[in-house]
């Protein structure tokens, strides 16, 4: 799907399911493809965030309009058109992790086993 036809919904609260979501979406009178809340691999519960598909860009600013800004479990809020996700570094920071990009020929590091003299 077209990602002009995606949008991002944040600033969920943590307890909001993906039934939840859905109907929120329906609630407003909005007609999604697809609701995907995005779940915490490690903990299994909700990072705050979500996306729904629509089937025509007309949808999609309708759903905008209608979504961002509103109260939802006391928080606002925030919808966008998604974004297509960046590459990120290896650590996050933007640079090589702990120095080792010079050393990545698949040892560990630290020193290596050598002939004596």
């Amino acid at each position: 799907m077209e990602e002009a036809k995606r949008i991002y919904i944040g600033n969920l609260d943590f307890g909001v399911t993906e039934d939840d979501l859905k109907r929120i979406l329906q609630e407003k009178g909005l007609t999604c493809t697809q609701a995907n809340l995005i779940i915490d691999k490690y903990s299994g519960r909700s990072k705050g965030f979500g996306f729904a598909e629509f089937a025509t860009e007309e949808e999609t600013e309708k759903a905008i309009e209608a979504l961002n800004g509103q109260d939802v479990n006391g928080r606002k809020l925030n919808v966008s058109k998604a974004r297509k996700m960046e590459q990120r570094s290896r650590d996050g920071f933007g640079g090589p992790r702990h120095g080792r990009d010079n050393f990545d020929r698949g040892d560990r590091g630290g020193f290596k086993k050598r002939d004596r003299y």
